[in-house]
């Protein structure tokens, strides 16, 4: 787990999908004789982009790292190595006042997706869909204890709107985090995560559906003779080092994954262990997640010359896929990270927009080269810091910079 994540419609089930047909907006695909839309019946493209073999399935800590790294990998005959970037993640929070479920956006989350023509249609043009992930938000909401039909089918048009705005391949499901009951919720129940599902595959016929297997969710695929596995595309296993195929009735091998690794990790030969079992054994879909910032093409390569006979090339140019000075949240690099900001001047208000928070950070990267002066107050005025290279902690300057940063000029 993250540590921060065709079968024909039962009679009995027909007069729900009337209900959601008619409440819904959503796309219109071609339907299928069974009644149901194509897409569904026939699946999705199981060979990787320009090659035979598993699809690459890769989750990215956008809090930490720039999803953009994912386009930077490709195949020694020029072919992307991952097939599918997943933002990790939005949350599922829960609105005490009107007791309902809502999507929430961190900072970093949502610079990726107000910047969607940088983060995400920079790897769509390369072929990569881009999935968002969502998850629980420790406040008693989650993808497994909505109490009705249409408490499900609200959300699930928060999550169709969602894609639609931000130009979004498709949404993963991953029932962490909730801590159910917290707030006066309910507990798991047997018909959510179907009546969830269900719901946003007729408001998005034609888009991804996945499931991280885990958590209650991972118990309670089929209701009323509908099952999870008809309505979603894909799903992989979610213990990281580990082989195991998710149980999942109604998706064919060529849409699991039973292999997850955790790139910075997992060791290189386990990972390619367990690519060579996915290749045996006729899987569709191998599992990367916590994909850095650096390059780890030799790593991947043990991954990749056991899925297709290829080493993994690096194509960044660097160090990092994108130049720029990233702060962090604790001393030596760690806590939560802005994205990478490149030269500028930058105000309070313009800094949020990467993930920064005012009076928060401790320390930060400088690419070589590169001046960052730091001021105390917005706009540029108060104490200043000049810093040309790296800092690990704030507190060692004088005077004393931790936790006080709220405007910041990048030369």
């Amino acid at each position: 787990m993250k540590t921060t994540i065709k079968l024909p419609l039962a009679q009995i089930f027909a007069g729900l999908l009337l209900m959601f047909t008619a409440a819904c907006k959503k796309d219109v695909a071609p339907q299928t004789a069974t009644g149901e839309p194509a897409t569904i019946a026939t699946r999705k493209s199981t060979d990787a982009i320009g090659v035979t073999g598993p699809k690459g399935v890769c989750y990215v800590e956008v809090n930490n790292n720039d999803i953009r790294n994912v386009g930077n990998y490709t195949l020694s005959g020029g072919q992307q190595l991952f097939d599918i970037a997943i933002i990790f993640a939005a949350n599922i929070n829960y609105n005490t006042t009107t007791q309902k479920a809502e999507l929430f956006y961190n900072t970093q989350v949502t610079n990726v997706l107000n910047n969607k023509a940088t983060y995400i249609q920079s790897l769509q043009a390369k072929g990569i869909k881009v999935l968002l992930s969502v998850l629980g938000n420790h406040q008693g909401a989650g993808i497994s204890n909505f109490p009705t039909q249409a408490a499900a089918q609200d959300f699930a048009q928060q999550l169709s709107n969602a894609v639609t705005a931000y130009g979004l391949d498709g949404i993963d499901f991953d029932d962490e985090y909730a801590d159910y009951g917290t707030n006066g919720t309910g507990q798991p129940n047997s018909s959510s995560f179907v009546y969830l599902v269900t719901a946003l595959r007729q408001l998005m016929p034609t888009k991804i559906i996945s499931f991280y297997f885990y958590g209650p969710a991972s118990s309670r695929l089929s209701f009323n003779g509908v099952t999870v596995g008809s309505k979603v595309d894909y799903s992989w296993n979610a213990v990281y080092g580990s082989y195991s195929v998710p149980n999942v009735p109604g998706l064919a091998k060529s849409n699991l994954g039973p292999a997850a690794i955790d790139i910075q990790s997992t060791s290189a030969s386990t990972a390619a262990s367990l690519a060579t079992q996915t290749v045996n054994n006729a899987y569709g879909i191998y599992l990367y997640y916590n994909l850095p910032n650096t390059d780890v093409h030799t790593y991947l390569s043990s991954v990749s010359n056991a899925l297709y006979g290829s080493p993994t090339v690096y194509t960044g140019g660097g160090t990092t896929p994108a130049a720029g000075v990233n702060f962090y949240q604790d001393i030596n690099y760690t806590g939560t990270a802005t994205s990478s900001i490149p030269k500028g001047n930058y105000t309070t208000a313009q800094l949020q927009a990467y993930g920064f928070v005012d009076n928060w950070a401790s320390s930060l990267k400088v690419p070589t080269g590169w001046t960052v002066t730091m001021y105390s107050s917005n706009n540029f005025t108060g104490t200043s810091w000049v810093r040309t290279a790296n800092t690990a902690n704030f507190t060692t300057l004088s005077p004393n910079a931790n936790d006080v940063v709220s405007s910041v000029k990048i030369q």
